[in-house]
């Protein structure tokens, strides 16, 4: 029988430099000398202690190291191959651990991606793709790793064969994957990843990545360039997700974010007019608080008139303070206090190991857990998971919508007006070259209303109390018009997005609130996310061009765009609480024609 290979034509093969960090968070093949200067990948080679110099290349990114050792530790934390795991379980000699080096440069020099179907049950039988005598034959004559990988193994004894260990090498080496980090369904068919047993394999990134609807564009252009796949482990994001989340948490514990957003007065006011000016909602009531941090929210419902009040709150320090905070305030409850709020140290998924509580015992859920862009750090999920598991049918989620609004600025909310003049000099060089940057990645500032150019559109809305949680990815579309008042030629840098949560009438009767981020109203915390484009485009009010016989490309000052149309995807990233934001313009002349930008890529 032979391993069956699945091959997946793949766009042009990089690695994100971030893959050379440790999973541990340490600069992974970067290692100081002993004057304290960093040697690594991509700079000065080291030499050996004999006096000769090695440089071994990554087997699937451009990374550099200075041993066998760092380099294979490098395939395994950010590609997850483990190439010294899978020789010995393989039980693979010097000739045959050759040809897999040789094999999988071809590939990756192919733009290949593979993944496993193993369809025999005698393993020794198996037939592996690297078998073919051509893989003797060195891919880069240059190979530094061909000579040295099994320098330090020689000695080794062999190991007795376990089967399942070897299905689980093999499942390893299978899991590799490609996230092409664009908007379309990738190149490889989701039907072709199966795992060993002929499963879908959920953990793949391909899989997780949420931007799942096809570009509009024939040829998939990200960032003004073929799209960039990076081949990763799937199960790399499980496997940090514990350490994610405690570092999250862990940022929470600072004093400092919490002044911050205690300080927003139109952060704190919208919760504290929703839960202490509807009292046919709290008075009786028994409150949820998810992500309670300092507690405030728990202790306007405890001063609201509930009748109990459970602060749930990941971050062990913050569950501490809250718990001091309201014990201060005469509201804690236990053995010791009569009041009405309880702290519960723990993730909401994990509520009930730490009290006692009922499944839909909830009559308000309550959470402030918008991040930038409203879906950073994708708790969100955790709220649903709350309100899915605790709250009664029926039973009320503060905020119960949220909105999310797309506007183009000008040059204005740039840093470009700076830079042409500081103190009479023209510095403008620097202010391009930070355009060129912020293109590639997402600002979070605060955009004033007399910076954009365009009329705010709707682009997504959310009724937190029916959705589902796969809805938290979404692909939208909105239509910007230049602003009618204004009728001149201007240009149009990129978009600003921005939210508004609602405390409607659906449940708050009495005084329904709305929580605004926009540029319209005072700026809170969150500001607004900027977008760039990577040139701006030149728009003008389609009453400005009426009757005109302009010829150019649309966008340009010889041919205005009347209307920029936009295609938005918004997904959770491989990275666990982090979001990735696509971003696709098309303008429109006022005769109809259109013109199409790359796609452009951000992740928050």
């Amino acid at each position: 029988m032979s391993a069956t290979m699945v091959k997946d034509e793949i766009l042009n093969y990089s690695d994100d430099e971030e893959d050379n960090f440790s999973d541990d968070g340490d600069w992974g093949d970067w290692k100081a000398d002993d004057s304290g200067v960093g040697v690594g990948g991509g700079g000065d080679e080291e030499e050996d202690d004999d006096g000769s110099e090695s440089d071994f290349l990554c087997l699937f990114c451009d990374s550099h190291y200075t041993s066998c050792d760092s380099l294979f530790e490098h395939c395994c934390l950010s590609h997850g191959f483990d190439f010294r795991g899978i020789r010995k379980e393989l039980k693979l000699d010097f000739y045959s651990s050759f040809k897999l080096i040789n094999y999988i440069r071809s590939q990756v020099a192919e733009n290949k991606c593979w993944s496993w179907r193993i369809e025999a049950d005698d393993f020794k039988n198996v037939k592996f793709p690297w078998d073919e005598e051509k893989y003797l034959k060195p891919f880069s004559q240059e190979d530094s790793l061909l000579y040295s990988f099994a320098d330090d193994e020689e000695d080794e004894e062999e190991d007795t064969f376990d089967r399942d260990e070897v299905m689980e090498d093999l499942q390893k080496l299978g899991d590799l994957s490609i996230d092409v980090e664009a908007l379309g369904e990738t190149s490889m068919s989701n039907s072709d990843k199966r795992n060993i047993n002929g499963t879908k394999d959920v953990t793949l990134l391909s899989n997780c990545n949420g931007l799942k609807e096809q570009s509009s564009a024939d040829d998939l252009i990200v960032n003004g360039k073929d799209a960039e796949p990076k081949v990763c482990d799937g199960r790399l994001v499980n496997r940090n997700i514990r350490k994610v989340n405690e570092n999250y948490f862990g940022s929470y514990s600072s004093f400092g974010i919490h002044k911050e957003m205690l300080s927003d007065k139109v952060r704190t006011e919208a919760y504290r007019d929703a839960l202490m000016k509807n009292p046919t909602l709290l008075s009786g009531s028994v409150v949820m608080d998810v992500g309670c941090g300092t507690g405030i929210l728990s202790l306007f419902a405890a001063k609201a008139g509930a009748s109990r009040v459970v602060a749930v709150e990941a971050s062990e320090k913050m569950a501490k303070v809250a718990t001091k905070i309201a014990k201060d305030n005469k509201v804690f409850n236990d053995n010791e206090h009569n009041g009405v709020l309880e702290v519960a140290h723990s993730m909401v998924e994990e509520l009930d190991k730490s009290i006692q509580i009922e499944p839909h015992s909830v009559d308000v859920l309550v959470s402030e857990w918008m991040g930038y862009c409203l879906l950073y750090e994708s708790m969100l999920s955790s709220v649903l998971y709350a309100r899915d598991r605790w709250l009664k049918p029926g039973g009320a989620i503060l905020p119960d919508t949220a909105t999310m609004y797309v506007a183009g600025f000008g040059k204005g909310a740039t840093s470009l007006p700076f830079w042409e003049d500081v103190y009479g000099f023209d510095m403008s060089s620097i202010g391009k070259e930070i355009i060129e940057d912020t293109a590639r990645l997402p600002i979070v500032d605060v955009i004033e209303e007399r910076d954009l150019v365009t009329q705010p559109a709707l682009l997504q809305t959310f009724d937190l109390a029916t959705m589902k949680p796969d809805e938290v990815d979404f692909t939208a579309t909105a239509t910007l018009e230049p602003i009618e008042s204004e009728a001149k030629t201007r240009l149009c840098h990129g978009v600003v997005l921005w939210f508004d949560t609602g405390f409607t009438d659906r449940f708050c009767k009495e005084n329904p609130t709305v929580l605004s981020t926009s540029p319209y109203t005072p700026p809170t915390h969150w500001a607004q996310t900027v977008l760039t484009f990577q040139e701006p485009i030149t728009m003008a009010p389609a009453s400005l061009l009426t009757g005109d016989d302009r010829r150019g490309d649309i966008g340009t000052e010889e041919l205005p765009a009347s209307s920029i149309h936009l295609r938005v995807s918004v997904a959770r990233s491989y990275e666990h609480r982090s979001i990735d934001v696509s971003l696709e313009a098309t303008g429109l002349s006022s005769k109809g024609q259109k013109r199409r930008w790359p796609i452009q890529i951000f992740n928050l």
